[in-house]
């Protein structure tokens, strides 16, 4: 679908965190400044290093690769998060589909890059966002039950892929960039779901699986199937 713009994989901080992070590291800063001057040198250096290595691990969560699938992405599905396959397997969806679909689900810890891309090039039918339950995110009810955003996508060829993004018993806010009627492409980034999470992909079953189960995956490197 048109040229595509290779570049160097890049790592930035996303946009969601931003400000999360910088209002944090004032008050971390704040805080051993003030031990410092009232208290001394010994419970100041104590707070910083276990604050500060807490806002070390917040930040490598928002960290926000910005990745180039290397290839040919017609008939490719590439994986929509970093995380671990929890779930390969032929699975009914009633709410959109009414038929079996080729179901990969992609479980995200909260030391995982936490930014969604899109698994495939093609046009957006729709974004529907559910309220509902924070079920552990590998749980297979989460699917369902839990807080959940579904995003729907024709393929060039017509085939339609079913992304949903789960939030997980951490994860509280679902951020979809997604919009109707748009175009969208590998490479370009779906949304982001903080801390422990999961996303599903829904595939006609002519797709062909191409991980297994605990497999690690990278978002918008690794390819979970190819379509017919």
């Amino acid at each position: 679908m048109g040229a595509r713009i290779k570049k160097l994989k890049k790592i930035r901080i996303h946009r969601e965190g931003t400000s999360e992070l910088m209002l944090s590291a004032i008050v971390v800063i704040g805080i051993t400044l003030g031990l410092h001057y009232f208290v001394g040198l010994v419970p100041a250096i104590a707070f910083a290093v276990v604050f500060g290595a807490a806002w070390l691990m917040v930040l490598n969560f928002y960290r926000c690769p910005i990745r180039y699938f290397n290839g040919d992405t017609e008939k490719m599905v590439v994986a929509p998060a970093d995380g671990k396959i929890v779930v390969v397997e032929e699975a009914e969806e009633n709410d959109y589909f009414h038929d079996k679909r080729l179901m990969i689900s992609i479980f995200m810890s909260p030391l995982n890059v936490h930014a969604n891309w899109f698994p495939v090039d093609g046009k957006v039918k729709f974004v529907k966002h559910f309220d509902g339950n924070y079920h552990k995110a590998w749980l297979p009810k989460a699917s369902e039950e839990n807080e959940h955003a579904d995003i729907m996508i024709e393929t060039p060829d017509g085939q339609e892929v079913l992304v949903r993004q789960i939030a997980g018993a951490m994860a509280r806010r679902i951020v979809t960039y997604a919009k109707d009627g748009e175009e969208c492409y590998i490479d370009e980034h779906l949304g982001f779901i903080k801390l422990g999470s999961r996303v599903d992909v829904y595939l006609p079953l002519t797709a062909k699986a191409c991980v297994t189960m605990d497999q690690p995956t990278t978002g918008d490197q690794t390819v979970i199937a190819k379509m017919a």
